[in-house]
């Protein structure tokens, strides 16, 4: 019992937790509650399977397309629109690394490709014109050709700039800037639209509700599996 209670003298007891003090920091009025510290917001989980979902569904469509020409070169999309009125395009792969999807379409000055970027399921013209900030996304390619084949396309979205291998500088901007006018779509040598493909075009460009239409299942799930007017 002795050796117990010198055990408990020399070994310093826990100190008792503090009571909360209510008194306020030096500048702060007293009975003003302090700020609680702002918490950083946390960035927004990335989705793959949102990704997975619209890059698959866009091809999907871009198959269905028939001017979706593929791995071709910039050298062998520009010859092709060489000839070609226009406002004529084609959607080939990217041939940068960063890119999934190009434009080539052929303009005033001749045939030119314009870069279509990709972020967040969203798909958009990659352009350094002031510009920008107005281009609007689109879920897929083909929303995003018909945009700029539509008259709801607004002004200054038009004004885009070529495809170029470095940063641009803002004199290179305003030499390489076009205006973009899609009219027409270039299709495949080889794979040219059925005409059960140009029926559906033709029936996507005069119903606004094409899969309300008195067919039989089969045929209206054909429409919807293109549900586009180009």
């Amino acid at each position: 019992m002795r050796n117990k209670c010198f055990v408990e003298s020399i070994v310093p007891r826990a100190p008792l937790p503090a009571a909360p003090s209510t008194e306020a920091p030096r500048g702060m009025r007293e009975g003003t509650v302090p700020p609680t510290p702002c918490l950083q917001s946390t960035p927004p989980l990335w989705d793959p399977t949102k990704d997975l979902r619209a890059i698959a569904s866009n091809f999907c469509y871009l198959e269905n397309s028939e001017w979706y020409w593929g791995a071709v070169t910039a050298a062998q999309a520009h010859a092709a629109l060489q000839e070609a009125s226009e406002g004529a395009f084609l959607v080939r792969d990217s041939s940068h690394p960063l890119y999934m999807l190009t434009l080539s379409v052929r303009t005033a000055r001749g045939p030119t490709s314009i870069r279509i970027q990709y972020n967040g399921a969203q798909f958009l013209l990659d352009s350094s014109s002031p510009a920008r900030p107005s281009l609007s996304s689109f879920p897929n390619v083909p929303s995003l050709v018909q945009h700029y084949m539509g008259p709801e396309r607004k002004a200054e979205e038009g004004k885009v700039v070529e495809e170029a291998p470095s940063k641009p500088s803002q004199q290179t901007i305003q030499e390489t800037s076009v205006v973009l006018k899609l009219k027409r779509p270039v299709y495949k040598p080889q794979g040219l639209p059925s005409l059960q493909h140009l029926t559906r075009l033709v029936i996507n460009r005069h119903s606004d509700c094409p899969d309300q239409l008195p067919l039989p299942r089969p045929l209206l799930r054909y429409i919807q599996n293109y549900p586009f007017k180009v």
